[in-house]
């Protein structure tokens, strides 16, 4: 696991990347702050988990923020992460199996293979672009 903290504020864990080889057992890649939650899970054939659901809960916060994931399925992205002031921290290459995650800051990408595919993930409920983002 990479993680990219903030040059402003160095406690500030802003991003990280997740490698499919880093997959050992079950990995809490978020931590249990965040409003994007990822764990991931290696398996041997067989093993099942008790059924279940799960239930509304109330919660204590009384703002959010549209935290977002990309989990490349084909080809591969370079991600550019930013620091909450908009001033480019790095950039890296995930490929199929990895996955980026940003918290807060911002991020663009740029496909490098015709075809690419991902999975994006984001925090919701959507509530139109006004509310989710402001452009770099």
């Amino acid at each position: 696991m990479y993680k990219i903290y903030s040059k402003l504020n160095p406690a500030k864990h802003l991003h990280t990347v997740y490698r499919l080889s880093d997959i050992t057992d079950r990995n809490e890649v978020a931590e249990e702050h965040q409003f994007l939650q990822l764990a991931t899970l290696r398996m041997a054939k067989g093993k099942t988990f008790r059924p279940h659901q799960h239930i509304w809960k109330p919660t204590p916060v009384e703002q959010i923020i549209a935290q977002e994931s990309w989990v490349v399925i084909k080809g591969s992205v370079e991600v550019s992460f930013y620091d909450t002031d908009g001033a480019l921290l790095e950039k890296q290459v995930i490929n199929v199996g990895d996955c980026s995650m940003t918290f807060e800051g911002g991020h663009t990408y740029l496909i490098l293979e015709d075809d690419t595919v991902v999975y994006e993930y984001k925090t919701g409920p959507y509530q139109g672009q006004a509310l989710d983002k402001v452009f770099l």
